[in-house]
């Protein structure tokens, strides 16, 4: 009663404690955060045409404590990943399969394939290439060229697509990619990614095989891999097999099985004899990217490379890899 009839009156009733609706849609894309989807699982909808709370009850009191404590964004994360529903194993079973498949009564843990962003900031942080700084203008990392002239107007200053070069641009965090609304990157909508023509509050997630194929083709995957198989081949240890265990280590986030480390063995075995008969296949895909291929490095040191390449590029396009689980 008491609030000014203008815009500071109405921004005083969203966020007023007898307001609730603010505080339940904030609390509910936290827990679409963590869970991949929200207790109203159509949080861009509150209104007679979204679905229903799964748990009402429960977004009523995250929402009261998330005003009783000052509308604290941190606070109620960390209760919501410390919460016992939350550090569930994701582990699925025929029986919650069932029962339900969507996970809405929330028998299980979390488990749904990272964004766009994600993983190709994880690619780049695993391999040692991401740029941590904060801050600054927007960078063009490759992309296809030509994709833009077909979008762009005439005398448009991005009428046509030029990448950057050079370390800190090309591995910054993808939050800096300069996005062209009508020509997207294809790197990230293939993986879903929104085009930021409208704003989008819940983005649908596919699984398909081009994703895969992007994953494990595309020229900056591609360099990821060469760096971690750098990484690996100089901080992995002596023998193939601690090799194999750290690459995995570091991109599962847990002790890999013996099983797991004999293959990426065989792998490394195969690749490396193809490589060795094959020369110009290493130096090409050791040319990926921009990181310089050493002119000192002899054949049989190319061929070791491109082989733990390979691997690396196999491991950073594992299921369990891009999911959160």
């Amino acid at each position: 009663a008491d609030a000014p009839l203008n815009r500071l009156g109405l921004a005083q009733w969203l966020v007023s404690p007898q307001h609730p609706l603010t505080a339940r849609v904030t609390v509910n894309r936290l827990w679409q955060h963590a869970f991949g989807a929200g207790l109203v699982k159509t949080a861009e909808d509150f209104g007679l045409q979204g679905e229903p709370p799964s748990h009402p009850q429960l977004l009523d009191w995250l929402a009261s404590q998330f005003i009783a404590e000052g509308w604290d964004v941190k606070a109620m994360m960390k209760r919501i990943v410390l919460s016992s529903t939350y550090r569930q194993s994701s582990k699925m079973t025929p029986e919650k399969i069932d029962r339900d498949p969507d996970n809405r009564l929330l028998a299980r843990g979390p488990r749904f394939r990272l964004d766009a962003e994600m993983i190709r900031d994880q690619a780049l942080a695993v391999s040692g290439l991401l740029v941590d700084q904060i801050g600054g203008p927007s960078v063009k990392p490759p992309q296809p060229a030509g994709l833009w002239e077909s979008v762009g107007y005439s005398g448009s200053n991005t009428v046509k697509f030029k990448a950057d070069d050079g370390h800190e641009k090309v591995h910054r965090r993808t939050l800096y990619t300069f996005v062209k609304r009508t020509s997207p990157p294809p790197q990230m909508s293939t993986l879903d990614a929104p085009s930021r023509e409208s704003c989008t509050v819940r983005r649908e997630r596919t699984n398909t095989p081009l994703q895969a194929l992007m994953l494990m083709n595309d020229p900056q995957f591609v360099e990821t891999a060469r760096a971690l198989a750098v990484r690996t081949r100089t901080e992995g240890g002596e023998t193939p097999q601690t090799k194999a265990a750290f690459l995995l280590r570091l991109c599962l986030s847990r002790n890999p099985h013996e099983q797991e480390i004999a293959e990426i063995v065989q792998l490394v075995d195969a690749a490396k004899a193809h490589f060795v008969a094959e020369p110009k296949a290493a130096e090409a895909l050791l040319s990926v990217g921009e990181i310089p291929l050493d002119a000192n490095t002899d054949a049989a040191a190319k061929a070791d490379a491109a082989a733990w390449t390979l691997a690396a590029n196999l491991v950073l396009n594992l299921d369990e890899v891009i999911t959160k689980n």
